[in-house]
C-alpha cells in the first residue's frame, strides 16, 4: 500500500492537491486544512497517504501532517462514515479537537460538522473513545472546556465568512489568550487585530 508520496505540487484546489511524482501526475483528496498549510505550488511537497482500493476505483488521500491521517483512518473505521465525511470533518477542525471532543463525549460540537448527525455523533464516540491516541503535555497542558472548541468552531466560521482561510483563522484564535469570559464575538474581534493589525 502506499504509505506516502514525495514531489512536486501542481495545484492545490478546495480538497484536492494534484502532485507530480517522477512525471506521473497523481490527484489526492485531502482536507481543507492540509491545502492551506501545503507549500505553494512549484515546491516539493511530502505527504502521508491512505490509499483505497475498490473494484472499479483506486482513490487516494493525503495529508501533510500524520496526525490528519491517524485520525482519517479512525474516523474511517466507524460504521456509516466515509472519507468525503471524514475528510469534511478534518476540513472543519483539527484532529486534537475531535478527540478532545470524543473523550469528552460532546456529541454537539461533534454534530455541527457537515455529514454528521447527532446519532452519528453518538456512534463515533461510542467505538472510539477507547482508541484515541494518548494526548501530548502541549495538548493536556492546553485543554480548555468543551465549549471553547464550540466557540472556536462559531469563530472560525465568521472568519472564513470575512475571507480568511480556514488555516489562517485558526492560528489566529489559538493566539488569543484564554479568557472564560470571552464571547464568539470578542474572539473574532480579537482575531481580526491578529490577522490586519494597524499600521
Amino acid at each position: 500500500m502506499i504509505s506516502g508520496i514525495r514531489g512536486t505540487l501542481l495545484s492545490k484546489l478546495p480538497g484536492i492537491l494534484h502532485v507530480d511524482v517522477g512525471g506521473i501526475f497523481i490527484r489526492v483528496l485531502t482536507s481543507q486544512h492540509s491545502v492551506d498549510n501545503a507549500p505553494d505550488p512549484g515546491t516539493e511537497v511530502t505527504l502521508t497517504t491512505h490509499l483505497q482500493v475498490r473494484e472499479d476505483d483506486l482513490t487516494l488521500f493525503g495529508f501533510v501532517g500524520q496526525d490528519e491521517l491517524q485520525c482519517f483512518q479512525l474516523l474511517i473505521g466507524v460504521s456509516g462514515i466515509g472519507p468525503r465525511v471524514a475528510l469534511g470533518m478534518l476540513s472543519a477542525s483539527r484532529p486534537d479537537d475531535i478527540y478532545q471532543a470524543i473523550a469528552a463525549e460532546d456529541a454537539t460540537y461533534l454534530s455541527r460538522m457537515p455529514g454528521i448527525g447527532k446519532k452519528t455523533a453518538n456512534r463515533i464516540i461510542f467505538d472510539l473513545r477507547g482508541k484515541l491516541p494518548e494526548p501530548t503535555e502541549d495538548e493536556v497542558s492546553s485543554t480548555g472546556p468543551v465549549s471553547r472548541r464550540s466557540d472556536d468552531m462559531d469563530a472560525l466560521e465568521a472568519l472564513q465568512a470575512l475571507g480568511y482561510s480556514a488555516a489562517e483563522g485558526r492560528d489566529a484564535l489559538s493566539r488569543i489568550d484564554s479568557s472564560e469570559g470571552e464571547t464568539v464575538e470578542e474572539r473574532v474581534f480579537n482575531a481580526l487585530r491578529i490577522l490586519a493589525p494597524s499600521s
